[in-house]
C-alpha cells in the first residue's frame, strides 16, 4: 500500500532545527519542534514558535494536533486544537500549548517535539439557503444524543 505525498515548500526560519518528520512509515502527523527553551507552569498557556514557515498548496489545509504522549505523560495539550494553517498563510508556524496539570510545571528544550502537522485535502462549501433541511435519523439531537452521558449538561433553549 502506498502513501499519497504532496510537495510542501518550507522556509527554515531557524536552519539549526530539523525539518518536520514522520516518526514511523505511514504516520499521518509530522513532528514539529520548539524553537526555544521554556517552562509551562500549571494552568499556563504559551504560543511556541517552531522555526518554520510553509506554503500549503491550494485545496489543502495543515492541521496542527497535540502529541498524545505529552498529553498522557504531562497533561500538555493545545488551546485551539487542531490549529488550522490555511493555504494562503506564510508566517511562522506557532503552537499554543497549555499545561493542564494542576501541580507540576513542564519544561521543554529547543528541538523538543511539541505538536504534529497533518495535511488534508479540503473542499469549500457553497452554502445554499433553504426553508427546511432534509430529515435525517439523528435529526436535531446534539450533545449526549448518541447515548453518551452529558454529565449534568442541560440543553440550551
Amino acid at each position: 500500500m502506498s502513501v499519497n505525498t504532496i510537495d510542501v515548500p518550507i522556509q527554515l526560519l531557524d536552519p539549526e532545527l530539523p525539518l518536520p518528520h514522520y516518526a514511523h512509515p505511514g504516520d499521518a502527523g509530522a513532528d514539529l519542534v520548539s524553537a526555544e527553551d521554556f517552562t509551562l507552569e500549571p494552568g499556563e498557556r504559551r504560543l511556541v514558535p517552531t522555526g518554520i514557515a510553509v506554503a500549503i498548496p491550494e485545496g489543502w489545509v495543515g492541521l496542527i494536533h497535540p502529541r498524545s504522549g505529552l498529553a498522557v505523560k504531562h497533561g500538555i495539550t493545545m488551546v485551539n486544537t487542531p490549529g488550522t494553517i490555511d493555504a494562503g498563510y506564510r508566517g511562522e508556524l506557532k503552537v499554543c500549548l497549555l499545561n493542564t496539570d494542576r501541580h507540576t510545571p513542564v519544561s521543554f528544550s529547543r528541538g523538543d517535539r511539541i505538536a504534529q502537522l497533518v495535511l488534508q485535502q479540503v473542499a469549500q462549501a457553497q452554502f445554499t439557503p433553504v426553508d427546511k433541511l432534509q430529515e435525517s435519523v439523528r435529526g436535531a439531537g446534539g450533545f449526549g444524543s448518541s447515548g453518551i452521558s452529558s454529565a449534568g449538561l442541560t440543553p440550551a433553549h
